[in-house]
């Protein structure tokens, strides 16, 4: 091992679609019974960031370069196959990921009842351990409000 590591962050936001058919998906698991998330993939806010993390530690450009949503091929995208073209790329650019860590914060719904689904399923992706936490917004603006949910992730890299 070179000792060469590198820290990236990312970063996404989703506001809630009123399409009832919209599926809710963060870190890869389906929350039924909640509104899903406006965007021209999955939506999966959690994903989003944690790539955009990775990308970003490797010098490798963000999700909107790689997978733009000004692109059709990318329409309904499964955003955990995103991630996982994004660690492809990270090993063949010669990094592995040593642990990822994510906040979301929203009203709803809760991350905690379902946050070891999302974090086996993140790091059975990344092939490292992803860390996933909840927080409210306290009724503090439109995250307060529920109009949607964001996402911060920090992701660290290493050499291999």
């Amino acid at each position: 091992m070179s000792g060469e590591m590198r820290v990236g962050h990312g970063f996404d936001t989703h506001r809630f679609s009123d399409d009832p058919d919209r599926v809710l998906i963060l870190g890869g698991v389906r929350f039924e019974g909640v509104p899903g998330l406006v965007g021209h993939s999955d939506g999966d806010a959690v994903a989003h960031a944690v790539t955009d993390a990775l990308l970003s530690a490797a010098g490798l450009g963000d999700i909107g370069v790689l997978f733009p949503d000004t692109d059709d091929k990318w329409a309904g995208a499964d955003s955990i196959g995103l991630l996982a073209d994004t660690v492809a790329r990270l090993g063949d650019a010669g990094w592995r990921v040593v642990n990822a860590d994510c906040t979301v914060v929203a009203e709803s719904p809760r991350i905690a009842p379902r946050r070891d689904e999302m974090q086996t399923r993140l790091s059975d992706v990344v092939g490292a351990p992803v860390m996933v936490k909840g927080k409210r917004a306290e009724a503090m603006g439109a995250l307060g409000r529920g109009e949607g949910l964001a996402c911060w992730a920090v992701a660290l890299i290493e050499r291999q």
